[in-house]
């Protein structure tokens, strides 16, 4: 089953990490975001990749044309019979990276609809390139195909930025909760489609997380995957720094791989 990563955007809210380099490359822990993603994914026996790019394509390109290279200690033979001999094998040798080029300014649900030539299974999954989670995509993949609908999203409950006081009418604080989750659920991606919606995919303009899904909700064929566990979405400097703190303290909770 394909995996489809959206990493084309500019990621203007990260701009201190993104003026230079598109925001899958940012480094958590010393590698790639986009490395993150895809070791979870692998994990879960779901190594063949489409990367939709956009924003600075030519570096994501470039990260994995010279992946053998920067992740192994190698030989070069000079000369007219020029050849490299790698030594040793990372943990990747199995993926298989489609890297599509799809536009500066092309909305998510164009971009998917742009690499529809490169999907041939009945179902595939997507996501985003910047939000990292512990989500069980084996259970999420049974699930979606137990309910035999177009389209199933996985759906968090983010924590509120803010502590959250319970006062009666004196004043007095009954109770303190720092940054709790919130009772609404949202979109953190990690979906499995059916192929059928590239139907709904009409051009460039299109925005997956509007008329689409919004229809295909309309429709009653859009379900909920709900996810109890981690996920965060690197938007900004401060959730960089973040991420970057719980991966040295070794407590990162999306390392389900080692």
């Amino acid at each position: 089953m394909k995996t489809i990563i959206l990493c084309g955007g500019q990621g203007t809210r990260l701009r201190e990490e993104t003026e230079y380099r598109p925001k899958p490359l940012v480094d958590v822990g010393g590698r790639p975001i986009l490395w993150h993603i895809m070791k979870l994914y692998a994990h879960h026996g779901f190594d063949d990749f489409i990367c939709c790019l956009g924003y600075r394509a030519q570096m994501i390109k470039d990260y994995f044309l010279n992946y053998e290279a920067m992740n192994n200690d190698f030989t070069v033979c000079l000369g007219a019979k020029s050849r490299i001999e790698y030594h040793g094998a990372h943990t990747e040798q199995e993926y298989r990276v489609t890297l599509a080029d799809t536009g500066l300014d092309t909305m998510t649900g164009g971009r998917i609809k742009r690499v529809e030539k490169f999907v041939s299974d009945e179902e595939f999954l997507v996501t985003y390139g910047d939000g990292v989670s512990d989500v069980d995509l084996t259970a999420l993949v049974a699930f979606h195909r137990a309910h035999g609908r177009l389209a199933t999203i996985t759906a968090v409950q983010p924590h509120s930025r803010f502590g959250v006081l319970d006062i009666d009418a004196n004043g007095s604080i009954r109770q303190f909760e720092e940054k709790p989750k919130g009772d609404s659920w949202i979109n953190a991606g990690f979906m499995v489609l059916n192929r059928r919606v590239f139907d709904y995919l009409e051009g460039d303009e299109t925005i997956l997380e509007r008329e689409p899904l919004e229809r295909i909700a309309s429709e009653s064929e859009l379900m909920a995957y709900r996810h109890n566990g981690f996920f965060y979405a690197m938007d900004t400097y401060r959730d960089y720094l973040a991420l970057n703190e719980l991966w040295r303290s070794g407590q990162a909770p999306w390392n389900v791989w080692s």
